[in-house]
């Protein structure tokens, strides 16, 4: 059994940064992807970011590329994303999420992840 435990949010102005982590307990599959979904009030919930466990490979929504940096530490099982620069838009509601296989085409659809964290609120004020 997994679980993730996503934190690291909080309130910022428009324009600074934040860097959320997620702590995996139980196993983690070289084949498995971990990353972030994030949620607006009112919106559906989209993808942010995610890496395939094993081999590091990355993935960005365009939103977010050049502005986000995902990372793992497969010793402490644990997932962090740096994000800088951030805009109001970024206000969201962030979950940590996992695929236990990571899809090269479809790693931003919601249903092939089967694992998530309880979520951790980022607020970015003008």
């Amino acid at each position: 059994q997994v679980s993730l435990a996503d934190s690291g949010g909080g309130s910022v102005q428009a324009g600074g940064s934040l860097r959320l982590t997620c702590t995996i307990s139980g196993r983690a599959y070289d084949s498995s992807g971990v990353g972030w979904f994030r949620q607006a009030p009112g919106a559906e919930r989209e993808f942010v970011a995610v890496i395939r466990w094993g081999d590091g490979t990355t993935y960005y929504g365009d939103s977010v590329k050049g502005r986000f940096t995902i990372s793992r530490d497969t010793t402490r099982n644990m997932l962090s994303m740096q994000m800088n620069s951030q805009p109001p838009e970024d206000t969201a509601v962030y979950y940590c999420a996992r695929a236990i296989f990571l899809s090269s085409t479809y790693y931003y659809v919601i249903k092939n992840y089967e694992n998530w964290g309880q979520g951790t609120q980022v607020t970015l004020y003008s």
